[in-house]
């Protein structure tokens, strides 16, 4: 059912805002010279790479020649490498649509924990695994309890409880709570203190402590 569900909701989302995708399209490749969608590697259901499809938000660079380990966070509409449709798109989460193709293809869900890159792989302890049972989503639990302004453990323990309890019910839910949040636009940037990056060092750390 939940699978019926994502096919016929991101099939008629698609229907209903073409002509605004169209616009959106036409304004991203006005605004700066690049390519209109960002593609990028992501790890989805049972660990299984895809490529997440987004409305390109910031200045154009190869994905591939980002180093994810080293890479700012974006904490503020003022970023110099956002562009000017970038920061709407940002603010009104829109640069997400794009993702109800990924939907089409069975590599997404509507509601689900967000697909994390490859590199962060490296900072998803075990206890945590439940979270690749299901497919990602655009948005899910984590979204709509505080975005970005989530430390990565919260994001993570969010992502596993709906993985290990989810259903239409908590679906539907999950939805009309997302409304109010990208209309509130609240978390849409994240904290460089609760990044996985962050995460990631503490982890490192408190490893190295218990090996000395």
């Amino acid at each position: 059912m939940k699978r019926v569900f994502d096919i016929s909701a991101s099939f008629l989302g698609l229907l209903i805002l073409s002509p605004l995708l169209a616009l959106l399209a036409v304004w991203i490749k006005a605004d700066s010279p690049g390519p209109v969608f960002f593609r990028q590697k992501r790890i989805g259901r049972n660990r299984q790479p895809f490529n997440v499809l987004k409305f390109r938000t910031m200045t154009h660079r190869n994905p591939d020649a980002i180093d994810q380990h080293t890479e700012q966070v974006v904490s503020a509409a003022a970023d110099k490498r956002i562009t000017n449709a970038g920061r709407f798109l940002r603010l009104t989460s829109l640069d997400e649509l794009p993702q109800l193709l990924n939907i089409l293809k069975g590599e997404m869900s509507l509601v689900g924990p967000r697909p994390v890159i490859p590199e962060q792989l490296e900072v998803v302890p075990h206890w945590f695994d439940d979270r690749f049972l299901v497919r990602p989503g655009i948005t899910g639990l984590a979204q709509v309890r505080g975005r970005r302004s989530l430390s990565w453990e919260q994001q993570l323990e969010y992502d596993t409880t709906y993985a290990r309890k989810h259903g239409l019910f908590r679906d539907f839910s999950i939805l009309l709570q997302t409304i109010w949040v990208v209309l509130t636009a609240k978390g849409i940037y994240g904290d460089e203190s609760k990044n996985w990056r962050a995460y990631r060092d503490k982890w490192a750390r408190h490893s190295n402590k218990e090996i000395s």
